[in-house]
């Protein structure tokens, strides 16, 4: 049996933290660190507040990464991002703050995140993040989430 990696809150209960600052990301060995491949998350639920009214602002998001040395764990992942509920930030200050803490932290290869934010006020805000140029040779699928076209 190979000895299992220490994470924080992987087969254990866990309660949401109360703001993406006291959140902890538990980053375990990448399995596979000699491929070059890539990594999605898509959350399409998220939810933050808006920091002038307080009303809930909901995203499709989604995080492309190529992994390095580290991969991110996905339940200290959805507990980070959990915990925007009750965080009040312009949809700029999310979506680039998710990317910017995740390449700081895991430091891969290449990230982008995707906020494919719906509409509140009539106006869809979409904004758009990546570390820099993505390696020679990874494979870059769409993100697969369609421009916000109204409902009909």
């Amino acid at each position: 049996m190979t000895d299992q990696p220490q994470t924080t809150f992987l087969g254990k209960q866990s309660d949401l933290p109360g703001s993406p600052e006291q959140a902890t990301l538990d980053y375990v060995p990448n399995p596979r660190p000699s491929a070059l491949y890539l990594t999605r998350f898509a959350v399409p639920e998220f939810t933050s507040l808006c920091p002038v009214t307080g009303q809930p602002d909901f995203a499709h998001l989604v995080i492309d990464y190529a992994p390095h040395a580290t991969i991110v764990e996905s339940k200290s992942l959805k507990l980070f991002l959990g915990s925007f509920r009750n965080h009040a930030a312009f949809h700029e200050d999310c979506t680039v703050g998710i990317g910017q803490r995740l390449f700081g932290e895991m430091k891969p290869h290449w990230l982008r995140i995707g906020g494919y934010w719906y509409p509140r006020g009539g106006i869809p805000i979409d904004v758009f993040w990546q570390s820099g140029e993505p390696p020679k040779g990874l494979w870059l699928p769409d993100q697969g989430v369609a421009s916000y076209r109204g409902r009909g």
